[in-house]
Formats: C-alpha cells, sequence, structure tokens
C-alpha cells in the first residue's frame, strides 16, 4: 500500500505495533462446554461479515485443535482473504485455526480495527503477499507487517460510530433492494395469470374473465372453465409437435466449424421467457443430417420436458434442438408468444404432473395430450400487446435497481475509504484538537503500545557461567 497522506494527528503503523497478529489459545473439544459455539469459515458471509449459520459444540462436535476468542474480538478470516471474512464477536467461542482473533484493546478498539480489516487497502495488501494458489492465506509474519492507519484513541470511537450508522444504512438499502426482484417476479406472475384467465382483457373483450384458477394448459381435459369466446383445445390441432436430438458427440466431425444453433438445457434458462438466437453450442449441417434433430422454423415454440421442466422459449430463427425439448411450430389459429405465455403461466402445474421423484420428466405421450384454453386470435394478440407492455415496464425496474445495487456495492469501500483518510471526522478534529495532539497523538498511542508490550515481555534469561 502506497503511503497516503494522512490528517497530521494521525500515522502509519504496522498491523503487529498494535495487536499481537497470530498470537492465540488453542483448545480441544474437551476443553470446552456442549454449548460453546464452534464457529467455520463457511458459517461467515463473504464481504458482509453476516453469520450464516451459528452452531454449538454439541452440534458440531470437532477432533481438530480451535483457536479460542473473547466477546468483541475481531476474528479474520486468513484462508482465501479475498473473500473479506472479518467478523466482530458477539460472544465467547472457539473457531477453526483458519480464522485468527484479535484484541487490539485498550489501545486501539475493536471496532476500529475490524473497519480497517475491510479497507480494499487492506485486501490489496493481503492478496498480493498471500500464497498458495487453490486456496491462498496470509501467513503470519505477512500479517504482522501488513499496514495499518492508526487514529487518535478518541477519534478511533468517532469514526467507529459513524461507520457503524453509514454502513447500516448502506445495508438496510441493499436489503431493500434485494427484495425488489422478488416482488417483481411476482408481479410478472400475477401479469401471466391474468393474461391467461382472461381478467387482462376483460374490459376490451366486455364480457367476465374466468375465475377458477385452473392454469391455461393442462394434461388431458381438467375442469374445462372458460370466458365467453374462449375455449379449450388439444394442442396438436393447433401446433404441429416436433422433438429433437442431439448429433453424436463421439463424432467431433459432427461438431467440427458449427454453425447451427441447437438449444440444450445449458441455454434454456437464460432464454426463458424470451426470444432466443445464440446457443452455447452448434453442430454443423452433417450433424443434423446424421441425427434424429432436424431444423426448425422461426417462431417455433420450445418447451424443455426433463431435468428443467416447464422452461419455455421462443426460436428467433431457423435452429435445432435436444431431445430434452418438445418444439411446437404454431398454426394460423395460435399466436406462438401466446402459447410461451401460457406455458410459463402453467409452468408448476406441469412440472407436478411430469413423473418421476428425482427428475421430472414429461414423456412424449403426455406432450401429445396438452390441451390450452385458446382465446380468439384477434385476443391473443391483444394479450400478447398488454404482457409485453407490462413484463418491459417491470424489465425497466428491474434494470433500475441492478444499476442502484451496483452502485450500493461499491458505497460501503467508498465510505471506508473516507473513514481512514480522516474525511469523516475532519470537522470533530477541529472541533476537539486537545483530543488528538501531544500526548492523544497517534504517534504518542503508538509509543505508549511499545512501552506496555516491552513492559510485559518475558526478561531474556541470560547464561550463567560454568564453575569449576
Amino acid at each position: 500500500m502506497s503511503q497516503r497522506k494522512l490528517p497530521p494527528e494521525w500515522c502509519n503503523a504496522k498491523l503487529g505495533d498494535v495487536v499481537p497478529y497470530g498470537k492465540t489459545q488453542k483448545c480441544v473439544l474437551s476443553d470446552v462446554s456442549d454449548s460453546t459455539w464452534v464457529l467455520e469459515l463457511e458459517d461467515v458471509e463473504k464481504e458482509s461479515s453476516r453469520i450464516l449459520a451459528r452452531k454449538t459444540a454439541a452440534e458440531r462436535p470437532f477432533k481438530s485443535t480451535k483457536n479460542i476468542f473473547y466477546k468483541g474480538n475481531v476474528l479474520y478470516g486468513k484462508l482465501r482473504p479475498y473473500l473479506n471474512k472479518v467478523v466482530l464477536a458477539d460472544e465467547q467461542g472457539v473457531c477453526t485455526t483458519e480464522i485468527i482473533p484479535l484484541d487490539a484493546e485498550p489501545f486501539v478498539l475493536n471496532r476500529y480495527l475490524f473497519y480497517w480489516l475491510k479497507t480494499h487497502d487492506f485486501l490489496s495488501y493481503v492478496n498480493e503477499v498471500s500464497y498458495g494458489v487453490n486456496m491462498p492465506r496470509l501467513g503470519t509474519k505477512d500479517g504482522i507487517s501488513a499496514p495499518m492507519i492508526l487514529a487518535p484513541l478518541a477519534e478511533q470511537k468517532v469514526i467507529a460510530d459513524k461507520l457503524d450508522t453509514l454502513l447500516a444504512q448502506v445495508d438496510n438499502t441493499k436489503a431493500r433492494l434485494e427484495r425488489i426482484p422478488e416482488i417483481l417476479k411476482r408481479f410478472r406472475q400475477s401479469v401471466l395469470a391474468a393474461a391467461v384467465s382472461g381478467r387482462l382483457t376483460e374490459e376490451w373483450r366486455g364480457t367476465p374473465s374466468c375465475s377458477f384458477g385452473k392454469p391455461p394448459l393442462t394434461i388431458g381435459p381438467e375442469k374445462e372453465e372458460a370466458p365467453d369466446s374462449w375455449r379449450w383445445e388439444k394442442l396438436t390441432d393447433l401446433a404441429i409437435l416436433e422433438s429433437g436430438h442431439t448429433p453424436r458427440k463421439s463424432k467431433p466431425e459432427y461438431w467440427k466449424n458449427g454453425d447451427v444453433p441447437w438449444i440444450s438445457l445449458q441455454d434454456i434458462r437464460k432464454a426463458h421467457g424470451k426470444v432466443i438466437t445464440k446457443t452455447k453450442f452448434m453442430p454443423n449441417m452433417e450433424g443434423i443430417k446424421n441425427s434424429s434433430a432436424r431444423l426448425l422454423p422461426a417462431g417455433t415454440v420450445c418447451f424443455s420436458r426433463d431435468i428443467s421442466v416447464g422452461y419455455t422459449t421462443v426460436m428467433g430463427r431457423e435452429m435445432a434442438t435436444t431431445q430434452h425439448f418438445v418444439n411446437w411450430i404454431c398454426g394460423e389459429r395460435i399466436n406462438n408468444i401466446y402459447l410461451m405465455y401460457s406455458f410459463m403461466a402453467a409452468k408448476n402445474h406441469l412440472t407436478i404432473s411430469g413423473q418421476g421423484s428425482t427428475v421430472k420428466t414429461i414423456y412424449m405421450p403426455a406432450c401429445k395430450q396438452f390441451r390450452l384454453l385458446t382465446p380468439p386470435l384477434e385476443e391473443q394478440t391483444e394479450i400478447v400487446r398488454r404482457v409485453d407492455q407490462l413484463f418491459a415496464h417491470a424489465d425497466r425496474i428491474e434494470q433500475q435497481v441492478n444499476q442502484a445495487l451496483a452502485r450500493v456495492n461499491t458505497l460501503t469501500q467508498s465510505i471506508l475509504a473516507k473513514a481512514f483518510r480522516g474525511e469523516l471526522t475532519e470537522q470533530w478534529r477541529k472541533d476537539n484538537p486537545e483530543l488528538t495532539s501531544g500526548e492523544n497523538s497517534a504517534e504518542a498511542l503508538l509509543e505508549r503500545i511499545k512501552a506496555e508490550r516491552a513492559a510485559k515481555a518475558p526478561a531474556k534469561r541470560t547464561r550463567k557461567k560454568a564453575t569449576t
């Protein structure tokens, strides 16, 4: 880390100057009670420091040695430090030796230390010096030599208090933003439900909607209530059913210089509810000709019938699919986008209707029995127009939310940077010069820490001269 310009009352130090990094108390299972908190790295959420799981020794008996920590300690995850797993312990417990308990008090507030360890500057240092390729970790010597920005003790509390308040506001804002996509998901589902029951076009049509709550697409006849002018029809009477196939993977010549878009399960989740034009894998025409796959026209509706049951898309160009799909080439009486929306509205119902306990499958005979609640073609077109309009509105909101989340995700580091440049407490220092200067300066504090350590250090043994 380059030496940044600090307030004159502050100073640069090393982590090992203010805390005995790496010196830990060890214990084994017999040393703790059943109710002792046992913390592992996987219990800590990256970046946020949120505890995801809290288990006791009774729930998580351990065989290896653990580190003891106390309430108020800073717990630093040295394994894969780029994950930024740092915790302020709210009770006593034990932890994996990949977590280092730190106690810098009374000269440095642990809350202040906690926030420093989460800064971009500290992260940059540890990422640079960590060793190990797959599982990098911060070594003890490098931990001791890590950079530390030291503020006067009174100012440390002001900084920590301000960060508590500001970062709690950031977390609350982030939590509210993260709830919006789920709200939008429910909104889209309600739009589809209104569309395929006739509610969305009830005023346009001038007749009541269907209120029985059944999905618009079923396997075989169910309770077939319908709005006026709508009717239940066998899907094979409205569209041509086609399957797909996979050209042999053992024949590399079938895949060399592939240029045929070929929809697989790798594509369908991202393409759900959309028009697809590009695919992850592409065979060539030789592969298509030497398999049961065939090119299907643009506008074909694809429905996944096993593994990822219920996902649907519309071909935006001439394409082929794997055998995991049933494909519908729509006739003149069915709007392909309306059919896609009907599959989306019926997704949960069709998934439940599939066979198999581990992997649900809708077999081809059942696909041939699909029945669709079908409005007149003119109303299908109006339904599609209205759904597209409402979905586009939801998409715009979701895009704005994602942009806001991206800004919020950078806000934490921005606030931490301001804090450790002294910007959050600039006015406080002007108002309280006696608390940051002279004996209360950071340099004087660092000297007191060194003196305290020297006083506590055990005296070196001197070897007595041998007597003859």
